[in-house]
C-alpha cells in the first residue's frame, strides 16, 4: 500500500486500517484499498467518501458505512479460499460491485431504479475489472439463469427472505441481507446446506427497504 501526498489515498489508507482493526477479512480490506469510493460517490462528497458513514446517492438511495459493507463481504468469505460466481441485490452507486470484483469470479448484479443503473455502468467500466454483470430489474426475482450462486448479498431490506434466493443458493452457499423484523432491521446470515436452510442473526442494521419492481 505506497502512499502519495493524494489527501484521498491517505485517507483511504486510515479507512483500510480501521478496517484491519475490526477483524475484517484481509482479502476485503485488500479490495477497499483497490477501490476508490469517492469514484462512487457525487463530487461535492468526495471530502467524506473514507470516513466511516452513510451518503446519498440519489433517488433516496444510500451508500452504506464502509464498516458495514466490510462485515457483509467478510461473512460470504468465510471459510471460502474464493468465490465463483455471487449474486448483488442493489447494484446502488456500484461501489460494492466493484468490491465484490476483487473477491470473486465473477458478480451479477442487479438494480430496480434505472438511474442508478446508468450512473454505475460508466463508474465500473472506469473502475478496471470486467468481471461484473449488470442488469436493471425486480430484484426480488434474482437471477435464475445466472445461478447457483456461492454467496447472495442484497443491499435493501426486505420483510421477509425471497424464496427465489434461497432457490437461487448453490448448496453449501450464503445470503446476506438484513431483515426488516418490526420497528427495525436485523441482518442475517442463511446457509443452505444439506440439512437444509440455517437462518443466524448477526447485528443491528439499517438499509433501505427492498422494494418490488423497476423504476424508470
Amino acid at each position: 500500500m505506497a502512499l502519495s501526498r493524494d489527501a484521498n489515498t491517505e485517507a483511504r489508507h486510515r479507512l483500510v486500517g480501521g478496517l484491519l482493526g475490526q477483524q475484517v477479512d484481509p482479502r476485503v480490506a485488500d479490495a477497499f484499498w483497490q477501490v476508490k469510493r469517492h469514484h462512487f460517490i457525487e463530487p461535492a462528497l468526495a471530502f467524506r467518501a473514507y470516513e466511516d458513514v452513510t451518503l446519498p446517492i440519489g433517488h433516496q438511495q444510500t451508500l452504506s458505512r464502509p464498516s458495514v459493507v466490510a462485515r457483509q463481504l467478510t461473512e460470504i468469505l468465510r471459510g471460502r479460499k474464493r468465490l465463483r460466481y455471487v449474486l448483488e441485490v442493489g447494484t446502488g452507486s456500484g461501489y460494492q460491485t466493484a468490491l465484490l470484483t476483487h473477491l470473486c469470479t465473477r458478480v451479477y448484479s442487479i438494480e430496480r431504479i434505472r438511474g442508478l443503473h446508468d450512473i454505475a455502468e460508466p463508474r465500473l467500466a472506469a473502475a478496471g475489472n470486467r468481471n461484473y454483470r449488470l442488469r436493471v430489474g425486480d430484484g426480488f426475482k434474482g437471477w435464475a439463469e445466472a445461478g447457483p450462486f456461492d454467496a447472495i448479498v442484497a443491499a435493501a431490506a426486505p420483510a421477509a427472505v425471497p424464496q427465489a434466493w434461497i432457490d437461487q443458493l448453490a448448496m453449501g452457499g450464503c445470503l446476506i441481507l438484513p431483515l426488516a423484523r418490526g420497528a427495525g432491521q436485523r441482518m442475517v446470515r442463511v446457509d443452505k446446506t444439506e440439512d437444509g436452510i440455517v437462518q443466524t442473526d448477526l447485528t443491528e442494521a439499517s438499509f433501505v427497504p427492498c422494494l418490488r419492481g423497476v423504476v424508470g
